[in-house]
C-alpha cells in the first residue's frame, strides 16, 4: 500500500513505531525516484532515511486512513493485534484536527479474516472501517457506528503516557482548551508525577540582596557563531562545579523563533533546562540538564513539539562533549532573567 502510494505521488504519512517519538512522519522520496528506490522509501528503514517528522501543529488533513485488521466483518467492525495502536492513531488525528467525517478508513485482509463479529466487542474507542479489501473482492461496509470523536482519556493509564510521549503533548494542549482530561489511574499518576518534576519548579526566592540577585541572574556566553548559552537561576555554582551534565538537541527550529519564545515553551512543558545554547542561525539549540534521566524526562514532555507548523526534533544529544567544565564558556555574563 506505501508503495502504491508513493508510485501515484501522493503525499505519504507513516505513523511513528509504536508512537514513542511522536504521530506521523512524511516519507519524502529523493527527486526523480526510480521504483526500487519508492520501494526503499516504504520499508522501515526508508522511513527512518527519507521521512520528515509531521508536528501536532502542521495543517495537516488526511483523505484516507489504511489500516491493518486481524479480523474485520462486513459490518465494518474489525479487531486488531489487541494493543490498540490503530485506535489510538486515528483517535490522535482527531484531536489535531487532520481527519473528519470525510475521511475514508480503509483495511486490507485476505478473505479468510472475514470473519463475523459480535457487537458486544465493540467498544466506544474502537476503529470502525468504510471499505475492506480483499484479494478478490471490495466491500462497502456502509458502517453506521461512530468512529472515535477523539482521546478517551479515562482510557489512558500513566503507564500509557510514558510508553508514547506523544500523548503528554496532546493531554497538555486539551487541557489548556478546557477538556477534561482525566486519566483511569490519575491519583497514582499525579502522586508519581509529582516527585519526577520537582527539579522544574522554580525555587521560591524572596527578597534578597543586591548581590544575591546578580549571583541569581541568567548567564550568556556568545561565541563567533551567534549561539547564545543562558543558565537558570541558582544553577551557576553547579555549572561552574564542573558538573557532567545530559545535553538534549531541539532541531527544525523555525528562524523566526525568539530564544524567549522557545523558553516560554519550555516552561509551558515543564522542560526548563540548567543551561540552554541558543543557535537560532542554525536552527537549534541544546539543552543542558542535571543527568539522563532528567534529560529523558525533557524529551518526552517535548514529543511531537510543533512551532509554526514545522515538527522539532527533540532527543538526547548524541554527541555529549557539551558537558564539560563550564568554566571555559562562561566569561561574559548579562542581567537577562531565564523566568
Amino acid at each position: 500500500v506505501r508503495l502504491a502510494t508513493l508510485q501515484a505521488t501522493k503525499t505519504l504519512l507513516v505513523p511513528t513505531p509504536r508512537l514513542r517519538s511522536g504521530l506521523f512522519n512524511k516519507i519524502v522520496p529523493p527527486p526523480g525516484a526510480s521504483k526500487e528506490a519508492l520501494r526503499v522509501c516504504s520499508t522501515a528503514q526508508g522511513v527512518k532515511d527519507f521521512s520528515v517528522p509531521v508536528g501536532l501543529d502542521a495543517k495537516v488533513h488526511v483523505d484516507l486512513v489504511v489500516v491493518g485488521s486481524v479480523a474485520v466483518s462486513d459490518k465494518g467492525w474489525r479487531i486488531g493485534k489487541g494493543e490498540g495502536f490503530a485506535d489510538l492513531e486515528y483517535a490522535m488525528m482527531v484531536s489535531m484536527g487532520a481527519v473528519d467525517e470525510n475521511t475514508v478508513v480503509v483495511t486490507t485482509v485476505h478473505d479468510c479474516q472475514l470473519l463475523d463479529i459480535p457487537e458486544e466487542l465493540m467498544d466506544n474507542h474502537d476503529l470502525t472501517v468504510d471499505y475492506i479489501l480483499t484479494p478478490t473482492q471490495v466491500i462497502r461496509t456502509e458502517c453506521k457506528r461512530s468512529k472515535p470523536q477523539g482521546i478517551i482519556w479515562s482510557k489512558v493509564d500513566s503507564e500509557m503516557m510514558e510508553r508514547m510521549p506523544i500523548l503528554k503533548s496532546l493531554r497538555f494542549r486539551e487541557k489548556k482548551a478546557g477538556k477534561d482530561v482525566t486519566l483511569r489511574d490519575e491519583g497514582t499518576a499525579e502522586k508519581n508525577e509529582l516527585p519526577r518534576l520537582s527539579h522544574f519548579r522554580k525555587p521560591p526566592w524572596k527578597g534578597g540582596s543586591a548581590t544575591q540577585m546578580r549571583t541569581n541572574s541568567t548567564e550568556v556566553t556568545k561565541s563567533s557563531d551567534a549561539s547564545e548559552e543562558q543558565i537558570e537561576p541558582g544553577s551557576k555554582m553547579q555549572l561552574n562545579a564542573s558538573v557532567r551534565m545530559t545535553t538534549v538537541y531541539m532541531g527544525n527550529i523555525p528562524h523566526s523563533l525568539r530564544v524567549s519564545e522557545l523558553k516560554n515553551i519550555l516552561r509551558d512543558h515543564n522542560a526548563l533546562p540548567l543551561r540552554l545554547n541558543w543557535q537560532g542561525a542554525q536552527h537549534r539549540a541544546f539543552l543542558d540538564y542535571k543527568d539522563e534521566v532528567i534529560a529523558e524526562e525533557a524529551v518526552t514532555s517535548l514529543a511531537g513539539l510543533s512551532i509554526s507548523g514545522s515538527g522539532i526534533r527533540v532527543e538526547l544529544a548524541k554527541s555529549q562533549t557539551g558537558n564539560r567544565s563550564r568554566s571555559q564558556t562562561t566569561e561574559n555574563t548579562s542581567n537577562q532573567p531565564l523566568v
